[in-house]
């Protein structure tokens, strides 16, 4: 009998680690290896020519002092429309997510239902969509036009509101989604408390509603703003040359140019600026009830 028991308490002691084996196997395949050869390929030069490259391992950490030197407008801008995007999304999800969470009844699935219909058709159609929308013959550039917020010649398609325009529609379901979870959790018992307690509705929201909505914001903001650095289907369909941002630049050194090491050194400088950055910004907002 101990003999058993042994033996059962030892496989318990494993099965944990046996069930966590194939994501393991997962991330070491699909991450820590190619990260690892986008590190190697950093560091290494290019030879060759643009139709038959040559990669030689040379530690060359130049690499990265060259991406970044020139293509520090790109970066600086690519963050810029992110955030920018990411603060529009909080602004524009959080009515909705407020209204989903406490005034839709029983209607709360079906509008759930219509905020996430549109992402069933593909980021690509929804981005040239957005192209035909925008259009200087378009209804919309129309109608700013005929109210005076445009001017004559003003245009809205290659500028840079068109592709923060664009990060936001593409990515705004990433902030309403955690907005109207973090709501839906808030008793409203608390509500009625604050108003018999004779708060203000703006009171009440900044004392209660929005401190209990922060992991929420918290991760929407994240699940907005990373992606948004990186993308480049919206800048490429709705900017211009004026526009370009880091991932259209990663893009075109990895597929056009065939510059590998710049690339895979703007790549890994991206991704380490923006794990800094959400470490940050983790911290300062804190991530105990994140969501």
């Amino acid at each position: 009998m101990a003999g058993v028991a042994s033996s059962s308490r030892q496989r318990s002691r494993i099965a944990p680690y046996l069930m966590i084996l194939p994501a393991l196997v997962y991330l070491g395949i699909f991450f820590v290896v190619p990260f690892f050869s986008l590190l190697r390929t950093s560091l290494s030069s290019s030879g060759g020519s643009i139709y038959l490259p040559t990669l030689t391992f040379t530690w060359e950490f130049g690499n990265y002092a060259d991406a970044f030197t020139h293509y520090r407008e790109q970066i600086l801008r690519s963050f810029g429309y992110a955030l920018v995007a990411t603060i529009l999304c909080v602004l524009l999800a959080f009515p909705l997510a407020y209204v989903i969470a406490f005034k839709a009844g029983r209607f709360k699935n079906l509008i759930l239902g219509l905020v996430i219909l549109p992402f069933f058709v593909t980021f690509l159609i929804r981005t040239i969509a957005w192209k035909t929308i925008l259009a200087d013959d378009g209804f919309v550039v129309s109608a700013l036009g005929s109210v005076g917020l445009l001017p004559s010649e003003g245009r809205l398609l290659s500028t840079s509101w068109a592709v923060i325009g664009g990060l936001t529609y593409n990515w705004i379901i990433f902030m309403i989604l955690p907005l109207y979870v973090s709501l839906e959790k808030i008793d409203p018992r608390l509500l009625e408390a604050s108003k018999d307690l004779y708060s203000t509705a703006g009171r009440s929201f900044r004392k209660v509603i929005l401190p209990l909505a922060m992991p929420g914001v918290l991760a929407g903001g994240l699940l907005v703003f990373i992606p948004a650095v990186g993308d480049f289907i919206n800048a490429d369909y709705l900017g211009s040359t004026q526009t370009t941002m880091i991932g259209n630049v990663i893009q075109k050194q990895f597929l056009v140019v065939k510059d590998y090491p710049a690339a895979a050194a703007l790549s890994l400088g991206l991704m380490v600026i923006i794990l800094i950055g959400v470490l940050l910004y983790t911290r300062a907002l804190g991530t105990e009830d994140l969501v």
